[in-house]
């Protein structure tokens, strides 16, 4: 092992220890005061193999609650998601060769937004299977507009990038539209539906997140398998072909992975955008462009900055509650504009 490879190994174990303060950072900021070691405490009581041995007897019965059933399941979440988005972008920037690439690139987004509002126009407040009836009719949007997505961007076999590109923009445009002619006609919900595509971990608990854990690591799992093949595709479609790659069976292989990702976050945290796009870029500053590192990197970069991200969005006007995308959407845009006026001689 060569002294590059250690360095990188080493960021990404300390990318993992940060996640660790990290979490116990977020766990005790809010309202309720808690000590770090208190946090410690009801946070391990919580782990499967450890916990029937850590005894919080002594502890409030409001902070063990406010920790284990409140702050956790949120905070680990927020690392859930933020896991997802950046894995998947850090996957859609290496496949299409663009560092401004993002998980919502195809429509996902446009067309999550588009199945939530319906069900809220349409008051469905329900729940199937654990998940509210909005989540799951954001998921279904998501699902369609990749689809379609997919339909038109299909030649025959292959899956153009620019043809991608293009089908992408007029899907996610056409779900758009849609989206804000039932804000016209029902005023009434107007803020409800721009509250969910602000995205938000408000209210959300061990429900959604087991219902978004599964999905997004063995999704992530499966990306990370094609680490290799996306390194050869950085030297182009054709080499990469040359080289024994199946170029269109990987692509078409990471575009349904990354949909089925994105969808399952979507549906449970609504959209946060920019993560996506600024996290595998800075990852990739960072160690380089190889994916075996460049993916698992990302990931943990992202469920961190999501986990910082959300603490603020909860506590800088508290007990007023920022919409997460808020946030992110404020460091992206910056960061956006870095990555055109860096790449505009190429766009």
């Amino acid at each position: 092992m060569n002294f590059t490879r250690k360095k990188k190994l080493g960021i990404l174990l300390s990318l993992f220890l940060t996640f660790l303060l990290v979490l116990v950072f977020a766990s005790v900021t809010g309202a309720a005061n808690v000590k770090p070691i208190d946090s410690i405490r009801i946070i391990l009581s919580r782990l499967p193999l450890i916990g029937g041995s850590i005894d919080v007897s002594d502890l409030p019965t409001s902070q063990i609650s406010i920790i284990g059933n409140i702050r956790l399941p949120r905070i680990l979440l927020a690392f859930v998601v933020g896991f997802g988005l950046s894995v998947v972008g850090a996957a859609m920037q290496g496949m299409l060769k663009n560092p401004m690439a993002d998980p919502f690139i195809v429509g996902t987004s446009s067309g999550a937004a588009f199945g939530a509002a319906i069900a809220i126009v349409l008051k469905l407040n329900k729940a199937v299977g654990g998940m509210g009836i909005v989540s799951f009719c954001a998921f279904l949007g998501a699902l369609l507009a990749t689809s379609i997505v997919y339909s038109l961007a299909r030649i025959k076999n292959k899956v153009p990038v620019t043809t991608l590109l293009l089908a992408g923009v007029a899907t996610g445009q056409f779900f758009t539209a849609i989206m804000s002619f039932l804000m016209v006609i029902s005023s009434k919900d107007v803020s409800s539906i721009i509250f969910w595509t602000m995205g938000s971990f408000s209210a959300r608990g061990w429900s959604q997140l087991q219902l978004a854990v599964l999905p997004v690591f063995i999704g992530s799992a499966v990306i990370y398998l094609f680490s290799k093949d996306l390194n050869v595709m950085l030297l182009g479609e054709t080499t990469a072909q040359n080289t024994g790659v199946p170029v269109e069976r990987v692509k078409r292989y990471i575009l349904i992975t990354s949909a089925l990702m994105t969808a399952v976050v979507v549906s449970v945290s609504g959209i946060i955008g920019f993560l996506g796009l600024i996290i595998p870029h800075i990852i990739r500053m960072l160690v380089g462009p190889d994916h075996k590192i460049l993916i698992p990197s990302s990931g943990l970069l992202g469920g961190i900055f999501l986990i910082l991200a959300d603490t603020l969005a909860r506590t800088i006007i508290a007990p007023t509650e920022i919409p997460v995308g808020i946030i992110t959407a404020i460091a992206g845009g910056p960061f956006f504009i870095y990555l055109l006026r860096k790449n505009k001689r190429m766009i």
